[in-house]
């Protein structure tokens, strides 16, 4: 189907509950095996949750689909076991330029400061991310995967919800305490509910053109308003691994989409782009309008929805599967607390909350870009193209052009499960941000402070002396059956046999933490800061957790 890449078949099997004729009882239930139905399963399984999963294919994505993963992605991913993996197939990269017809007017750095473990973004085509959550999905027992089982019908009670699965060999049930829908922007799921998502369609077309070729182009994003090439419209170019390169053509709404997928539509337009003498293969065409829309919450009853089945955003920006996984990310320890009996079920109130405000702010930035990028009057256009002109000589004119706001994480400051600060502090780290990293030193070894926090309730403890901590008090840090595990941050190499202790080997982590000895920081399981203060106390942590969870 593709030049650069062979589709795998995954095995249907035939479920066992056909031939039994009994309904099968899961905890979970995830319908949809895409990158985020995918990673949900992974990051319950990181939480101890068995996970029966659902998809009506037998393969990955078809064509390359969602390109970019954002540094915030890629620090989940690693933590779902496939980081090294994405990063090493795919192309880094941090700089982004924008060009106004001829002449370059605006660059951007998404790392500008060094001492973090993952680059900005990383491009690689949707296929392969799929293949290695697969892959990985595979080597867990408590990962039930099965392929080309359709969920044909749902309904909820008050102790879960029961689904109706269609296979080639037959119908069976499934009872779950919990339905997560991760089954994408036109979900079933939600139809099945009689559920809605609301917003803008907006009313232009785009082509994607995703192309084979040598070329010696640096990985970077290149964008390009009004290009010579394509007069009066814009231009998207990506790198991708395998030599592909994504390119997308404003068309217009005008536009016929199925004349304009045509070779002998795309292939003079890339000509254009590249001239004659560049050779290239056309790997992958489609045609897309593109929607800012979101259901009004994200849980409902005993289902719960995650990624596009929640909220869709234009491709300007990256923050489709970026912005899913972090809502993966976000649901998977709150619903092992409440399915352990650790949390109320109101604490899945907070998921949505927190989410839809992530997803109103992507929704905003991805309508401003789209507002700039595709202006509907000769008034907008206008002050466009006035702004463009004069981004490359005046500072001002640079923060006004807006060629599609990159995906970056939430900071959740009004969040109800935060504790706000009694004391000062300086710096981004604030209750409700997602932590920065930095390199540390554990037991002699170099790594990164967030590769040691994982998937759980976390104390990072800040010391200059090593002598000075507490270590029988730290170790037994239990919040009315939370544990909270320490973890301490030294200035000074240091060892400790019942503690895991990092050396804070060039005083990043301080800095960025604006921590000095004493300072305390609680994390969430989606490493999230909680709460923070400038000395321990025992019961300020147990209500901070308290509220954390949603007992408070």
């Amino acid at each position: 189907m593709l030049n650069t890449y062979t589709y795998p078949k995954y095995e249907y099997r035939t479920p066992p509950e056909i031939a039994a004729g009994k309904a099968l009882k899961v905890p979970v239930v995830i319908v949809g095996a895409g990158p985020v139905g995918l990673g949900m399963a992974l990051d319950l399984d990181l939480q101890g949750i068995p996970v029966l999963l659902l998809d009506e294919d037998d393969t990955v994505s078809i064509g390359s689909r969602g390109v970019c993963y954002a540094k915030r992605a890629l620090e989940i991913l690693d933590r779902y076991g496939v980081g090294d993996a994405v990063c090493a197939k795919g192309v880094s990269w941090n700089v982004g330029r924008t060009f106004f017809r001829d002449k370059e007017v605006y660059n951007f750095n998404l790392v500008p400061e060094p001492d973090h473990h993952r680059p900005g973004m990383v491009n690689l085509q949707q296929y392969y991310l799929e293949e290695y959550l697969v892959a990985r999905a595979a080597t867990r027992p408590g990962i039930a995967l099965r392929w080309k089982n359709k969920v044909v019908s749902v309904t909820q009670g008050d102790s879960g919800a029961t689904l109706t699965v269609e296979t080639a060999d037959g119908m069976y049930t499934v009872e779950a305490d919990w339905l997560i829908a991760a089954d994408g922007a036109r979900s079933p799921i939600r139809r099945m509910l009689g559920l809605e998502v609301e917003g803008k369609i907006f009313m232009d077309r785009f082509l994607i053109a995703d192309v084979v070729m040598k070329a010696d182009f640096p990985a970077e994003r290149w964008f390009w308003f009004d290009p010579p090439f394509h007069p009066n419209q814009s231009v998207l170019l990506h790198k991708q691994t395998d030599s592909v390169f994504r390119i997308d053509f404003q068309l217009g709404w005008d536009a016929d989409p199925d004349e304009e997928k045509k070779p002998e539509k795309v292939i003079p337009r890339i000509k254009a782009m590249l001239g004659d003498a560049r050779e290239f293969e056309l790997e992958w065409v489609s045609v897309y309008t593109f929607q800012c829309r979101r259901m009004a919450k994200f849980n409902h009853g005993r289902v719960l929805f995650v990624g596009d089945a929640a909220h869709q955003v234009s491709p300007f920006g990256a923050r489709g599967a970026n912005s899913g996984l972090q809502d993966a990310d976000n649901l998977g320890w709150k619903l092992k607390l409440v399915l352990s009996g650790l949390a109320p079920p109101s604490l899945l109130d907070s998921y949505s909350e927190e989410r839809v405000y992530a997803a109103d702010e992507n929704l905003m930035n991805s309508t401003r870009s789209t507002d700039f990028i595709t202006p509907k009057s000769r008034a907008s256009r206008t002050f466009r193209n006035a702004v463009l002109s004069l981004a490359k000589d005046h500072a001002f004119g640079r923060a006004l052009v807006n060629s599609g706001r990159l995906s970056v994480p939430s900071f959740l400051v009004d969040s109800s499960l935060n504790t706000p600060d009694e004391e000062a502090f300086a710096g981004r780290m604030l209750p409700g941000a997602p932590l920065d990293d930095a390199p540390i030193e554990k037991g002699g070894a170099p790594g990164w402070l967030l590769q040691s926090t994982g998937s759980r309730f976390r104390l990072l403890v800040f010391v200059d002396d090593p002598a000075a901590v507490d270590a029988a008090a730290l170790s037994a840090l239990d919040c009315d059956g939370i544990r909270v595990e320490p973890l301490i941050v030294s200035r000074r190499a240091l060892s400790a046999d019942s503690l895991t202790c990092l050396h804070d080997v060039r005083g990043v982590a301080f800095q960025r933490y604006d921590a000095r000895p004493g300072t305390a920081y609680l994390i969430r399981p989606d490493q999230h800061v909680a709460a923070r203060w400038r000395g321990l106390d025992a019961a300020k942590l147990r209500a901070a957790v308290a509220r954390a969870c949603g007992r408070s």
